[in-house]
């Protein structure tokens, strides 16, 4: 089961932190990964990171903005978000898939967050 908390409504420029919360298996067999769905567009990859955390890989739009990060003794990861664009707009969900890549689309991944509203204000 995963627990996605830390979405909110914030102005541009600002910074979040999301934080997804594993439970219910060996939270450090997992890649790890956000994606984010806007209205009326598809669910799509924002950052990915492996089982034992050396190796990220990123959206291009998010690059040097966002950062994943994940703690296994805690089963979380994280999302650090910096200057928030109000295209970063989007309900953020956590995902996990059993994996030694690092998979970038939605139907590879099994497990999900139920999602996090996020909402960055011009």
């Amino acid at each position: 089961q995963l627990v996605d908390s830390g979405g909110g409504l914030v102005q541009a420029g600002a910074s979040l932190r999301l934080s997804c919360a594993a439970s219910g298996g060996t939270f450090n067999w997992y890649v790890m990964a956000w994606f984010r769905q806007a209205p009326g567009k598809e669910r799509e990859f924002i950052a990915a990171i492996s089982r034992t955390g050396d190796n990220t890989h990123y959206q291009d739009s998010v690059k040097g903005r966002f950062t994943i990060s994940r703690d296994n003794a805690k089963n979380t990861v994280h999302l650090e978000m910096i200057s928030l664009k109000p295209e970063d707009t989007a309900v953020y969900y956590c995902a996990a898939i059993q994996s030694v890549m690092i998979p970038t689309t939605a139907p590879e991944y099994d497990y999900w967050g139920q999602g996090t509203q996020v909402t960055v204000s011009s």
